[in-house]
């Protein structure tokens, strides 16, 4: 479980393809230290199981599945990871139920700045729209952001506003429209959504 509250940046050293797996490794100068073999870290919101650890550098093995559904097939050297460690006992929850387990991904419609604060807007698609509500929460690259709008006009997106302390310490600071978005929908309106769909019958 995470909180869509992330912890670092991280910095993408290989993404290595065996067959249809791969072997992703990273540098995560305050997540590596402290992680142990086994460890969960959302890595782009995506939760991943940390296999080799030395010092700074974390490796994780990405199954098939994990390349179709998320944008770390997308990752490049160099790429910047949003990090977050799982949540521990006692621990403060600051944003939202997170699981890291990633939906869909989605195209960055835009990301503009207006005065201090930036434009985040992505596009929602069809089939996931119903779990996306005004004032609602979302985890957008294993960011809790908080939903402003939802445009239903036309193809369909969302629109979150991003203050420039998020935008500095994520990795929205480098995100570009056009990019792929990882995207998980809040686990309350999924089970919501479950409960009702049994009851009607």
């Amino acid at each position: 479980m995470f909180t869509g509250l992330v912890i670092e940046t991280g910095e993408l050293l290989s993404l290595e393809r065996t067959g249809a797996s791969a072997r992703l490794t990273l540098r995560a100068p305050l997540t590596g230290p402290r992680a142990e073999i086994g460890d969960s870290v959302a890595v782009n919101g995506c939760c991943l199981t940390v296999t080799v650890r030395d010092g700074e550098k974390l490796s994780f093995d990405l199954l098939a599945e994990t390349l179709r559904v998320t944008n770390l097939g997308d990752l490049a050297a160099g790429s910047r990871v949003n990090l977050e460690p799982a949540l521990g006992a006692g621990a403060k929850l600051g944003g939202h139920f997170v699981q890291g387990h990633v939906d869909t991904t989605a195209e960055v419609l835009d990301f503009s700045p207006h005065g201090a604060d930036f434009r985040l807007e992505v596009a929602l698609p069809a089939d996931f729209a119903q779990y996306v509500a005004h004032k609602g929460s979302i985890a957008v690259d294993g960011i809790s952001l908080t939903v402003a709008e939802v445009r239903d006009t036309g193809a369909g997106s969302f629109v979150c506003w991003i203050i420039p302390h998020t935008r500095a310490v994520t990795n929205l600071a480098a995100r570009k429209k056009g990019e792929r978005v990882n995207l998980e929908f809040d686990l309350l309106a999924k089970y919501v959504e479950r409960i009702v769909a049994k009851k009607r019958g």
